[in-house]
């Protein structure tokens, strides 16, 4: 590997971060933790958190910031931060599976977790075992993805109307379906197996 040179002047850091984020991965230890440079850095590329210091990446402006940029920076958010609600809520609204980041408790949290399979219906695998059990979610997310009714408890895999609406999403999803409502005709005939 290449021995890269450090930015060490901030206005220079400013000027590289402002066209392309990541270059914060080459700024020297005292510029990944100036709120300035970071700041600019994740406006301009969310992933640049990931070279931000540690605390900066528990700082709830910058991390905001960059999870509105793109979901995908939360994975750098600190522990901490991993448990705010709000931030938690951004990131889900624009990439369900967010919700893989998110404390235990927010995964506990059934307003986070419908937003995460609204958009992700597989993000059900995320979920606590007490949300995976919750009909509701479970029919939004088998809604969403056919095949997320794989990471529904198994009362819930046996429940007519949450496998119509799943096989009816996803022909394959009737393989997690209870071995009961496998052999149901109502629900072998809504499959379509036309399609591939």
């Amino acid at each position: 590997m290449k021995n890269q040179t450090l930015i060490t002047d901030k206005v220079i850091a400013l000027a590289a971060v402002k066209k392309k984020g990541t270059v914060l991965e080459f700024a020297s230890k005292e510029l990944k933790n100036d709120r300035d440079v970071v700041l600019a850095a994740v406006k301009n590329r969310s992933d640049a958190l990931e070279y931000a210091s540690d605390e900066l990446q528990a700082d709830r402006e910058i991390v905001l910031a960059a999870v509105k940029t793109c979901s995908c920076a939360f994975k750098w958010a600190s522990k901490e931060l991993r448990n705010d609600r709000e931030l938690v809520l951004a990131a889900v609204k624009q990439n369900g599976t967010m919700l893989l980041y998110a404390s235990k408790e927010l995964k506990n949290d059934r307003e986070i977790v419908l937003v995460a399979v609204q958009i992700h219906g597989w993000a059900l695998v995320f979920a606590s075992e007490e949300l995976r059990n919750d009909r509701e979610i479970v029919i939004k997310a088998v809604k969403n993805c056919g095949n997320a009714l794989q990471y529904a408890s198994d009362a819930l895999r046996n429940d007519k109307e949450i496998c119509l609406a799943a096989v009816t999403k996803n022909r394959r999803a009737l393989q997690y379906a209870s071995e009961e409502l496998r052999a149901d005709e109502e629900i072998f005939k809504s499959v379509d197996w036309s399609r591939r």
